[in-house]
């Protein structure tokens, strides 16, 4: 294939056209339907990375934005038309289902596929996901509770697909990390909840247990109550949630939260972010714009767009990429991983007290045995 200044004009596109560079990049966001102001904030974001990149002289790419819309066809639609239309990388989509629908195109037109699904079965080769995966966060979290000498963990999870993921990657992640799991209790009523501090407060006032993994956001505060009134220790006790807790009033309100910590996005990035947004758009950033701005970023490096074929292996260089939040790299099965902080709550807020780094991903998660992910960063082996 000649190189991108020698390729042959490429047939017009349907969707908007945002930048001027040679090589065509898709980028599928649902910009009609639930979802459509994330996918429009996410739109904008990626207006923002392309002003970004053409202000530094160096715009290898133009992108056509497509409508993924509410529905998993919609998403297969925009994706054959970005095949069709010779896209060499296709940004999106935002769902898991639709990724998946939309990766299924991609992946034998070989054309690489980033999408924005925090759901790591949807991942495979050339399907790869920039987002904040449970496994990113779990090994992140528990690897910041083991450098602090924590030794014992337990998990209190709801009893969805979710809360299942989080409890078989708490596992892997502990085991590899060298951490004893006590306990993983699972709720989907007050009754159960309250039975799972019952079983698990014995251990946890003994010191048996000195990490307890919380993570969802909606009921964090009423396990800080529970935990409480079943007399736990609170100075014993390591608390940790998940980026979900990020922003949210009743956990900052809650006393017994006060000193959690939890993984989360770098909130300088969306913090640098925002005037410019809020001046162009008139509104507020939503989170995701960053990893829009970040992707576009990416898509733009001349070492990948300008490369034959245009980005082929180079998305798995093992030092990764820096974006808009910080570092991210993404892993041969197409698991990625984003460089987190560790914000601790506190009465005025919450604070970062560990700054951004990769802290890798269960190797065994996936079943695909010892060599399958990303390792935990060296300190942690």
């Amino acid at each position: 294939m000649p190189p991108p200044s020698q390729a042959p004009i490429l047939a017009p596109a349907q969707g908007e056209i945002i930048g001027s560079g040679p090589v065509r990049v898709a980028l599928i966001l649902p910009l009609s339907g639930n979802t459509a102001s994330v996918g429009r904030a996410m739109a904008n974001g990626a207006r923002l990375g392309m002003d970004h990149v053409a202000e530094r002289g160096s715009q290898t790419i133009h992108l056509v934005l497509k409508d993924g819309g509410a529905t998993t066809q919609s998403a297969r639609a925009a994706a054959q038309q970005a095949v069709a239309e010779g896209a060499r990388l296709i940004l999106g989509p935002l769902t898991a289902d639709a990724v998946a629908m939309a990766g299924a195109i991609a992946k034998p037109a070989g054309i690489p596929l980033i999408g924005f699904s925090s759901t790591a079965s949807v991942a495979t080769d050339g399907v790869y996901l920039l987002s904040v995966l449970p496994e990113a966060e779990v090994m992140r979290a528990l690897g910041h509770a083991r450098m602090a000498g924590r030794r014992a963990v337990a998990a209190i999870l709801p009893d969805t697909p979710l809360g299942r993921v989080q409890a078989e990657v708490l596992r892997q992640a502990a085991s590899e990390l060298g951490l004893t799991v006590v306990g993983v209790e699972m709720f989907d009523s007050e009754d159960r909840a309250r039975t799972a501090i019952e079983r698990l407060a014995p251990a946890m006032r003994s010191g048996q247990i000195d990490t307890l993994y919380l993570p969802d956001r909606a009921t964090a505060p009423s396990f800080g109550l529970l935990l409480d009134a079943a007399r736990v220790p609170r100075d014993r006790l390591m608390l940790i949630g998940s980026a979900e807790w990020e922003g949210d009033a009743a956990i900052l309100r809650q006393p017994y939260l006060a000193g959690a910590l939890y993984p989360a996005i770098d909130p300088a990035g969306l913090a640098a972010l925002a005037p410019r947004y809020r001046a162009r758009f008139g509104s507020e950033p939503h989170q995701l714009a960053t990893l829009a701005f970040s992707a576009v970023l990416l898509a733009n490096s001349p070492g990948l767009s300008q490369s034959v074929p245009p980005y082929g292996n180079g998305l798995l260089a093992p030092g990764g990429f820096v974006g808009r939040d910080g570092s991210f790299r993404f892993h041969f099965d197409g698991r990625g991983e984003y460089g987190l902080v560790i914000r601790q709550v506190g009465p005025e807020g919450a604070t970062t007290i560990e700054a951004a780094r990769l802290g890798g991903l269960p190797l065994a998660a996936l079943g695909g045995g010892t060599d399958a992910g990303i390792p935990p960063a060296a300190e942690y082996r």
